[in-house]
């Protein structure tokens, strides 16, 4: 307990630093990679202060070289820097617009490239999703998190359907990720850390050039269905 405060003290601090650099590269250099790899190199410096260990195991499912959306399940405050650190392709996070005003991270976010989205304001959804499709039609692979906020439970909750509107509008193919082992780690809303072990499971790509705005609901429960799966089956081995 005594080790959370200096953690908390540190991630404001290395948040801090590695945003400033994200925006000072943004605008020396015209490479899209360079803020995304300044956000890595932040993300591993919190995971190995807070003595998180991950391990990531379906990479081979995956071609760097092809734009995806990215939908893993949403556990904890730690699923940003763990997915940041090892998810070893180029993405743009679609995120929530409140992360956006956080003072200098919220800049560097936009610097960034990353999409901001009002849920709220259904018109600016809208708009966050043509500019998400406009991304992924340039060869950026998208990052969204389904159920859109994360869990209270540890279970996994209703998913949204941004992202599959996204999906069946761009033809992009939908890659499950699944982040075992963070809830005991961290809770919502609590302010304590345990050093532990998270596996990052990468799943098979799933097309939805075959399903379109009517059919989305399908897509939706295929996807969730293989999340679900994995993660609830994992969960018990554990138990």
């Amino acid at each position: 307990m005594i080790r959370t405060p200096l953690i908390a003290i540190w991630i404001v601090l290395v948040t801090i630093f590695f945003s400033s650099a994200a925006i000072i590269v943004s605008f020396i250099t015209k490479r899209n990679d360079m803020p995304n790899k300044v956000a890595a190199i932040w993300a591993r410096f919190i995971l190995a202060a807070s003595r998180i260990k991950v391990k990531v195991i379906g990479l081979s499912n995956i071609d760097p070289s092809r734009p995806y959306i990215y939908m893993p399940n949403h556990q904890g405050n730690f699923d940003i820097p763990i997915l940041q650190a090892y998810l070893p392709v180029q993405f743009r996070w679609l995120a929530k617009a409140e992360l956006f005003k956080t003072p200098i991270f919220g800049y560097a976010m936009g610097k960034a490239g990353h999409i901001s989205i009002d849920r709220s304001n259904r018109k600016s959804a809208f708009k966050s999703l043509t500019n998400a499709a406009r991304i992924i039609r340039n060869g950026v692979s998208v990052l969204i998190f389904p159920e859109g906020t994360r869990s209270s439970d540890g279970n996994i909750r209703h998913f949204k359907n941004g992202g599959f509107f996204l999906a069946v509008d761009s033809g992009v193919p939908i890659v499950p990720v699944i982040i075992h082992g963070l809830w005991p780690l961290m809770l919502k809303n609590k302010v304590f850390v345990r050093p532990g072990n998270v596996l990052l499971e990468i799943k098979k790509p799933i097309e939805s050039a075959e399903y379109h705005r009517k059919t989305k609901d399908d897509l939706l429960k295929k996807v969730r269905y293989v999340i679900c799966e994995s993660f609830y089956n994992k969960k018990r081995e554990q138990s």
